[in-house]
């Protein structure tokens, strides 16, 4: 299956009759099963495959759980056209020398389909493995800043100096260089103004899981989503960046609702979103028990209505009315 013609190119591009969809696959199995996963999520039509980078995450810890790099890599040598990243990378155990390299290098194994979704980390387990403090959140906040800037230094350039509050880079190189000019894509995931600021200065789109706890009820999280949206485009305004120049990538299974619990809830979460005006559903493959439990039978049926709707041009508004009112 080849990519929709009629979509926009990933990050960026010419205008799209309809949001896209993205999926994200934990980093769970062994590689001699889980390359044929990732490959039918190319052959679903899905337009992009994600996979969180942590070194544990919440209640899966202890749990079987690999390196966020090396699989992208696999599934780069296992796919064709499927658009592959991080949701999301952080500061927490990374710094941005090494991680650049291993993006650059990504970027090249994959044809220039890599686009890195990055955010500012939270306080759990990849906060602490290293034995440091955990950092309020202002200042983390300021550690991502410094993280994305130099990220964004070094993968647009080919030598970099800089010195900063929680960063050094002497000499660095990075030859040849991305495939995608002049670096591959940021997505930066914000909530707060200020995050949003590094959005605004160096994302080709902006991600959020947004910002109602999930037991306020979706309908507290929809509108909490339509409020961050407000807010970027302010931010970016704040900054003079058009707001029509960065994407919206919307991670909707954070409502509280699992989007693949059924056909009409997927349907829903995506005709809300693209009413929303964003460019990039986020859904995650179905597991068999805890967080994303769900039924492969669903992932099956979201995959042929995204068959049938590439077929029929489908509206940015999706094939079947939103059940929250206007």
């Amino acid at each position: 299956m080849s990519p929709d013609p009629t979509r926009r190119d990933p990050v960026g591009g010419a205008p799209t009759a309809r949001p896209r969809v993205g999926i994200v696959l934990l980093p769970e199995g062994r590689w001699a099963q889980e390359r044929r996963r990732w490959q039918r999520a190319e052959e679903y039509g899905f337009d992009s495959a994600l996979t969180y980078d942590h070194l544990a995450w919440r209640d899966l810890a202890g749990e079987p759980w690999y390196a966020t790099v090396p699989t992208l890599v696999a599934a780069a040598t296992a796919t064709s056209w499927i658009r592959l990243g991080t949701w999301v990378a952080s500061p927490n155990y990374r710094h941005p020398v090494p991680f650049a390299k291993e993006l650059m290098t990504l970027d090249d194994v994959s044809g220039g389909r890599t686009v890195l979704g990055v955010g500012a980390g939270g306080a759990g387990h990849d906060a602490r493995v290293l034995g440091g403090d955990r950092l309020p959140a202002g200042d983390r906040v300021r550690r991502f800043s410094e993280f994305v800037e130099l990220l964004d230094l070094l993968l647009a350039g080919d030598r970099v100096s800089y010195t900063g509050e929680y960063y050094c880079a002497a000499d660095a190189r990075m030859v040849p260089g991305c495939v995608q000019r002049p670096r591959l894509p940021f997505v930066v995931a914000a909530n707060g103004p200020r995050a949003m600021g590094v959005a605004a200065r160096y994302g080709q789109g902006w991600a959020t899981t947004g910002s109602s706890p999930p037991e306020n009820g979706p309908d507290a999280w929809w509108r909490g989503v339509a409020a961050l949206v407000s807010r970027l485009d302010e931010v970016c305004a704040s900054v003079g960046r058009d707001p029509s120049t960065i994407e919206r990538w919307l991670s909707v299974d954070a409502s509280g609702v699992y989007s693949l619990d059924s056909l009409e809830a997927f349907l829903d979460a995506y005709g809300r979103a693209g009413e929303l005006g964003f460019a990039e559903v986020v859904v995650h493959w179905p597991r068999p028990t805890g967080p994303y439990a769900g039924s492969q039978d669903v992932l099956e049926e979201v995959a042929g209505w995204l068959a049938a709707a590439r077929t029929d041009g489908v509206a940015q508004t999706c094939g079947a009315p939103s059940q929250h009112g206007s």
